[in-house]
């Protein structure tokens, strides 16, 4: 479970690519088993892809692979897991990244949006 650790720790440096790679070569020997360990790795590799096509601004893209997070990462996978606490404390914590990363993001926008709105106002002003 080094790995899982590692890419928690990839995960909060930001080192989204570099995390999905960890967790793929766990994932890939068995990827062909489909049992819920196979299917939550596979699950955990999706939310880092998606983190990371987020940080490339790519957030159409993000949402879709973040649903495929969803699917495949559920607390029900999850207590069919040996030794599942590890995978449900990664669960809350991935939670919480995507939490902050879509409300920086709705800040941003919003934050955009405003300033937009003074640019247009004070351009009408002065013309």
């Amino acid at each position: 479970m080094n790995e899982i650790i590692k890419y928690k720790q990839l995960i909060d440096d930001k080192l989204y690519y570099e995390a999905h790679e960890v967790l793929e070569a766990l994932w890939f020997p068995i990827r062909k088993s489909k049992n819920d360990y196979s299917l939550v790795l596979k699950g955990f590799i999706n939310a880092a892809v998606s983190l990371e096509l987020f940080k490339r601004n790519k957030i159409e893209q993000s949402k879709k692979i973040h649903s495929v997070y969803n699917k495949y990462v559920t607390d029900k996978r999850i207590d069919e897991i040996k030794n599942d606490e590890i995978f449900r404390e990664l669960k809350v914590f991935i939670d919480k990244k995507f939490d902050l990363v879509y409300l920086n993001n709705r800040k941003r926008e919003l934050n955009i949006s405003k300033n937009s709105k003074k640019k247009e106002f004070k351009n009408l002003r002065n013309s």
